[in-house]
């Protein structure tokens, strides 16, 4: 019998066409064997017109055939149920019967992640057909906090996850807890710069953030005997809320030299040729906006050897340690946020970290633009980039060296086009802050980009001349380069020549940056250049996250939860301050939040603390100008006073626990001594029986936002106590307040417009104000300085052995006493205890403090970031948000 064979038709693969209509065609479109055009991946995907271009070739079975089994997310609670199950089942392995926590935590993650993907999909094609202007958001912080709860929220699923996770046996807090912080960010330039992207998406804004994918964070607090123990924080052990992009790598130069040469035309040609090369590989989270489909993208960048992960020829030949010395030294790049730079190869290391940073999200911005063929004077029109302090200020030179060298543009115009580009916000006005690089280490690591920083400062100095032709003294000031030995990089200077817009955050701050560190730069280049953004917290996180009853609460008297799109909204509530339930609610919601706090305090230390006590919280990075020092001594006070009192005498005494918070930089010496007196006086005063629950002294390890989130809904009091004239702005100050608790502060940061919103009646203020603080100082230097007599008796215990070894704590003692008091501690501290005394008055009438913590909370709407990123938007980026017509 003869065998048959059936003719196979060949495969050909067909090249997309270039200039397909978009038409509506029915049926098939292609021969049968045609396959799909191939999609080669790019670094950026399609740009617009590609996309429009791929779509139209598709034929329409396959386009039947994907959108017919295209992917949705659960939209009830049967559908969440079905996804959990699916993803302990498939994803991790596990069953019913070996399904612990944290699997329900994994599980629940990339149930929402799922749908996350969908509507991030969905935005970034939306905003590359729009093709309109993206603002790039570079910081070297991004302190996000948990992801879970904050994407429930936001997607609006909470109560759908909460019945489903009861459902299958698991209370959603306990599922919630299990989630690791993102050890992205340290302090409040971090948090902002989240509170930022989730403000973007919520509102529509086309935006990407960029940061580093730190892989130990800045570490893990440990407080050992009472002193801070750095240990490694391993918070990427699970992470489903990132996607490697092992296919988005960009290589980083660092090192070599320069080479120049003439062209034909006569032009010089630059090229920066040797030294070593690092892989940079993205990682891109998603960022969903609240009661929106927008999801946007924020792009971290690890640190891999080009060369590979290992090298088997020193492997085989026996050295096995230098087998994958490239990637263990490729990876300190990426391993861990601020290194100690108290050594050279710190400073080094920190330097190559930025540039490894913003030299990779230059690339992928420009990639982007350069896909959508535009000319290269629309890149401003279409690209806005903003420099969350000086960390990424060497992305102006970058974009700079992009443009000359690679582009081929004129110098002028390519300066032009990135003066345009970029905006700075500045974060603080201590000049010990402003980073500066020596021109030797610039001249080794980055040698083109020290070459174009000469070229710049030249081309601004000769500006600077021709207007001010007789003043020398101005051209060393403002110089970009320090005439010191070794010269400076001042990359403040840098980031102000080369942006179009400068803004500080706070009022007060705004103003002392005009008048004092960029005084010259305001004479050069007129007020218009500065202006003011003062900062916002997201209410989405900090008071409907946080403390969900407050933010039921607030819902049922506003009418709805559309006061967390619209802040300005909670000046409703203020009309229920004398309603009697309202109140009683009000109250108990924060004493409840108090139990919550008192549990956790209970658990991690070990201590017994009271409900019913004020509960007085110092929060927050550990640093000399935010006067932690002064806390501790006025805790020292009181203790003193208690122990000299009768025992009739302190039942008159409010009972009080003074809670504290926050890292100390590992090379920050002072700092960590601050911490270690903390944990000193706790260690007497919790023990002392006499003094009981009149008194307690807590420190809680590793200050994180997930124990913000514990911490911020549980305070009474909370201080923001720095030195006028040294805090930028402060936003725990604002996340206090919106939760219902009072501040003690100084005329200092964003204190002094809270102050004007709320109320001088609901916040204590005492301290000396900005404007006298250098005079003071100079008193102290040049006339006489005599300690505060109630300070004095603080440092006598110190000194006699109360709470330990004195020596350990006479940095701080000197500092005051002998070494200028810079901070002012003396000269505030009899205010500091006055206004103290006058918080205990006003918390015994309790009455009388439920009033001021719910106007307080009612003339907050001004404090939000939604705010904020509406104008940076305007007067900044000069951007529209995108328009959603399936706006949920």
């Amino acid at each position: 019998m003869a065998s048959t064979t059936t003719q196979r038709i060949p495969l050909r693969e067909r090249r997309p066409s270039v200039g397909a209509p978009l038409v509506d065609i029915q049926g098939g479109v292609a021969p049968a064997g045609v396959s799909r055009p191939k999609h080669k991946r790019t670094l950026t995907g399609f740009g617009a017109g590609d996309i429009k271009t791929v779509e139209a070739s598709i034929p329409e079975p396959q386009r039947k055939a994907w959108l017919e089994h295209q992917t949705s997310g659960f939209k009830d609670k049967d559908g969440f149920e079905k996804e959990v199950v699916r993803h302990v089942e498939t994803t991790l392995a596990r069953s019913l019967y070996n399904c612990d926590e944290q699997a329900a935590y994994a599980a629940c993650s990339l149930a929402f992640r799922d749908r996350l993907i969908l509507e991030w999909n969905r935005t970034q094609q939306r905003q590359t057909f729009a093709d309109s202007k993206r603002v790039y958001y570079l910081s070297l912080e991004f302190l996000m906090g948990r992801a879970l709860d904050n994407a429930m929220l936001n997607i609006g699923q909470k109560d759908v996850a909460k019945a489903g996770l009861a459902d299958l046996g698991f209370r959603i807090e306990d599922v919630i807890e299990q989630e690791h912080d993102a050890a992205l960010g340290n302090g409040g330039l971090g948090r902002l710069a989240a509170c930022f992207l989730d403000s973007l998406a919520s509102l529509n804004y086309s935006a990407w953030g960029y940061g580093l994918r730190y892989r130990y964070g800045i570490f893990k607090q440990e407080i050992i005997d009472g002193y801070q123990v750095e240990v490694p924080d391993y918070w990427l052990d699970f992470n489903p809320w990132e996607f490697p992009r092992h296919d988005v790598t960009v290589d980083i130069q660092f090192y070599g030299h320069v080479t120049k040469r003439t062209d034909d035309n006569g032009k010089t040609i630059a090229t920066w040729e040797g030294g070593e090369i690092v892989k940079a590989v993205a990682f891109d989270v998603p960022i969903p906006g609240y009661a929106t489909p927008s999801t946007n993208n924020l792009r971290l960048w690890s640190s891999k050897a080009a060369s590979g992960e290992f090298d088997f020829q020193k492997f085989n030949s026996g050295d096995y340690e230098n087998s994958v010395a490239d990637q263990q030294r490729a990876e300190t790049i990426s391993a861990v946020l601020y290194p100690n730079d108290n050594l050279d190869r710190g400073k080094e290391l920190r330097l190559k970290q930025q540039y490894f940073w913003v030299a990779a999200s230059l690339y992928d911005i420009v990639r982007r633009f350069k896909k959508s063929k535009r000319a290269w004077k629309e890149f401003p029109d279409q690209v806005a980039i903003q420099l969350n302090d000086t960390h990424p200020t060497l992305a102006v030179v970058e974009l700079q060296r992009i443009l000359v060298d690679l582009e081929g543009l004129d110098w002028e115009e390519a300066w032009n086009i990135v003066t345009q580009t970029f905006g700075y916000t500045n974060h603080t006005v201590l000049p010990e802050a402003l980073e500066k690089w020596s021109v030797p280490l610039f001249q080794h690591l980055l040698p083109r980009h020290l070459q174009l920083i000469y070229d710049i400062n030249l081309f601004f100095l000769q500006s600077v001349e021709r207007k001010f032709p007789k003043d020398r003294d101005m051209l060393a000031r403002v110089s970009i380069i320090e005439e010191s030995q070794p010269k400076m990089v001042r990359m403040a200077h840098l980031a102000i020549v080369g942006s179009h817009k400068v803004n500080g955050v706070a009022e007060l701050h705004s103003d002392l940056i005009k008048t004092t560190i960029f005084k010259d730069f305001v004479e050069v280049f007129g007020p218009d250049k500065f202006t003011n953004v003062t900062n916002g917290i997201t209410p989405r996180r900090w008071l409907h996250q946080a403390n969900p009853r407050l933010s039921e609460l607030i819902a049922s008297k506003t009418g709805s939860l559309d006061y967390l799109k619209d802040l300005t909204e909670l000046a409703k509530i203020e009309h229920y301050k004398d309603d009697k339930d309202f109140r009683k609610e009000w109250a108990e919601i924060k004493y409840a939040n108090k139990v919550r706090l008192s549990k956790h305090i209970k658990k991690t230390t070990g201590v017994d603390v009271n409900p019913s006590a004020l509960f007085d919280v110092q929060v927050k990075r550990i640093h000399e100008y935010k006067r932690q020092q002064m806390n501790i001594f006025g805790v020292i006070h009181r203790y003193l006073t208690l122990k000299a009192a009768s025992p009739e005498e302190r039942k008159k005494f409010q009972p009080r626990v003074s809670i504290f918070g926050g890292k100390a930089a590992p090379g920050y010496w002072m700092a960590k001594q601050i911490i270690h007196l903390i944990n000193a006086v706790g260690a007497v005063v919790n023990n002392d029986k006499e003094i009981g629950d009149l008194l307690k002294v807590i420190f809680l390890e590793d200050y994180n936002v997930s124990k913000a989130e514990m911490i911020i809904p549980a305070s009474d009091i909370s201080e923001h106590i720095s030195t006028a004239g040294t805090e930028a702005s402060g936003t725990s100050n604002m996340k206090f307040v919106l939760n219902g608790g009072l501040i003690i502060g100084t005329c200092d940061g964003a204190n002094i417009e809270i102050t004007r919103e709320i109320g001088e009646q609901n916040i204590f203020l005492f301290g000396n104000l900005a404007e006298d603080v250098e005079d003071i100082r100079h008193n102290h230097t040049y006339g006489s300085h005599t300690v505060d007599p109630d300070l004095t008796k603080v440092f006598e215990a110190i000194e006699k052995g109360t709470f330990g070894e004195p020596k350990d704590f006479m940095g701080m003692i000197s500092a005051v006493r002998d070494h200028g008091d810079f901070y002012l501690v003396s000269d505030d501290f009899h205010s500091y205890i006055e206004t103290q005394e006058l918080v205990d008055k006003a918390y015994r009438d309790q009455e009388g403090w439920v009033t001021k913590s719910i106007e307080s909370v009612a003339r907050m709407g001004f404090f939000s970031s939604d705010r904020c990123i509406n104008e940076y938007a305007e007067g900044i980026w000069n951007l529209e948000p995108l328009p959603i017509k399936d706006q949920k």
